[in-house]
């Protein structure tokens, strides 16, 4: 596990996607997440929906299936979910700025919430997800374990992660994955190694674990050019790219195309379900994820 040299706290979570909310919204979109691309045809948009459909897929969500976003963002997957298969869905975010922005939906609650402090009922949810939002969590084994007690047995947890490659060079540790944690502000990065084990640890059964890092690399060389167009033409983003306090997460998407290519950083899909007895055994931790 990469843990920064600068410890990262909740609120430093919050108060990066607070001041960089218009970046965010302007650069990448509604949906703070990376883009699929299956068949490398798709457009940025038509990516970013991809994995959200993906995560669905995984969850198997049914008609009016009670579901928890963790770490929502703008709800734009959770949104989706409702109004394409009919879900209700509970959504968390650390910022304000991401709930207050989003726009209202039928079937939809946004709350602005630690899931680590969630406070949501327990055995209550038939599927939970987290799209790139366990990176930020400073008790990662707490995460799972929230998670667990949230779900109905028999429920499914979804997280797409960012994973630190089991072996990284120490090059890559120090001028790749260390500062992009700090940068990004993630209070660890672990292995898919890690993520399983929490996982058992929480008493989830593994269902896959997928590394699907080809597919969704260029989201970053994408964002590197609208970036740099952007601090060109656009003065309030330029203006806000300088000075906000978390400005140096500009520095992590060099850093994150290199480390994707150089394979010190990997993008994982993992399936969990909660036992349907009251007393499941846990799988052993998977090691390797698959490729898709």
């Amino acid at each position: 596990m990469i843990v920064p040299a600068a410890p990262q706290h909740a609120p430093d979570v919050a108060d990066h996607y607070d001041e960089l909310d218009p970046v965010y919204r302007q650069l990448w979109g509604e949906h703070v997440h990376h883009g699929y691309w299956a068949s490398g045809r798709e457009t940025p948009q038509q990516a970013v929906e991809a994995l959200s459909d993906l995560v669905g897929e995984r969850l198997g969500i049914a008609s009016r299936a009670a579901l928890v976003d963790i770490g929502c963002g703008y709800g734009a997957t959770a949104r989706r979910f409702a109004a394409l298969r009919g879900a209700e869905v509970t959504g968390l975010t650390l910022s304000a700025a991401q709930a207050a922005a989003a726009p209202p939906c039928p079937g939809v609650t946004l709350l602005v919430r630690d899931w680590l402090a969630s406070g949501l009922p327990a055995d209550s949810f038939d599927g939970a997800y987290a799209i790139e939002s366990s990176e930020h969590m400073v008790d990662k084994p707490a995460f799972f374990h929230e998670a667990a007690r949230v779900l109905k047995p028999g429920g499914r947890l979804v997280v797409c992660a960012w994973l630190a490659a089991p072996d990284p060079q120490p090059w890559e540790v120090r001028h790749l994955l260390e500062p992009i944690c700090r940068e990004g502000r993630l209070p660890s990065m672990g292995t898919a190694a890690d993520y399983e084990g929490w996982a058992a640890q929480a008493g989830l059964l593994s269902l896959s674990a997928t590394d699907i890092s080809h597919r969704v690399r260029r989201t970053w060389t994408i964002c590197a050019l609208r970036f740099l167009g952007a601090m060109i033409v656009d003065r309030r983003i330029r203006r806000l790219s300088l000075a906000a306090r978390n400005r140096l997460f500009a520095l992590s998407v060099p850093r994150l195309i290199l480390a994707y290519r150089t394979g010190a950083m990997r993008y994982g899909v993992f399936t969990w379900e909660k036992p349907a007895g009251a007393s499941g055994a846990p799988n052993p931790p998977v090691n390797r994820l698959t490729s898709s």
